[in-house]
């Protein structure tokens, strides 16, 4: 099947609330988070679309939601179909896709650790890849990147700026990405002034 066609067949399978667009060779069907299961159940068990073999699932944190996407492969028709719901960024959470793959059940704890979203029924979202006691989601986009404070973004500057400008240049830019601090979130503090009724005095 044509990408085209895969897309068509689960919009035909799984109703209007469901789209599918093609784009660079591969179909995305875009599914309500609340039939997440259903369409991964139907990609794997139609006949048609067969998509059995359970490539990867992970997410994306685009600022104002998740996307989180699950790839599928058909290993006898030779196709491919990615799934994608969306999430709010208050509370995430889907039903887990272990009863379809078992595989899954590993990506859904990274995807857990690493953006904070909760998958309903799975049995143990326990971390995986973060050391005991970390606290945050890495991947999320809020999240601050302590290696920056020790090193500058090097995106911060414009090709031939440096840190020995004349006084008086200015950047055409000023570009902090998400996830790099700025002096006033992180890094020493100074001590309060006891006089002042700090929390030292």
């Amino acid at each position: 099947m044509t990408p085209d066609e895969v897309g068509a067949r689960l919009v035909e399978l799984l109703g209007e609330e469901v789209t599918s667009e093609v784009s660079y060779g591969g179909v995305t069907v875009d599914v309500p988070a609340q039939r997440w299961v259903e369409a991964a159940t139907m990609a794997a068990t139609d006949e048609q679309l067969s998509a059995t073999y359970f490539d990867w699932l992970s997410a994306v944190d685009e600022l104002d939601g998740f996307s989180v996407l699950v790839h599928l492969w058909s290993l006898t028709e030779h196709h491919h179909v990615l799934l994608r719901t969306r999430l709010p960024h208050d509370n995430p959470s889907l039903p887990t896709l272990i009863g379809v793959f078992a595989g899954a059940s590993w990506h859904e704890r990274e995807t857990h650790e690493m953006f904070g979203i909760t998958f309903d029924g799975h049995p143990g979202l326990v971390p995986l890849l973060l050391p005991e006691g970390f606290e945050g989601h890495p991947l999320r986009k809020e999240f601050v990147l302590a290696s920056r404070v020790a090193k500058p973004w090097p995106g911060a500057k414009e090709p031939g700026e440096s840190d020995h400008a004349p006084t008086g240049t200015t950047s055409r830019r000023r570009a902090r990405p998400p996830g790099v601090p700025t002096s006033e979130e992180w890094g020493p503090r100074p001590a309060a002034d006891p006089a002042e009724g700090g929390p030292d005095a």
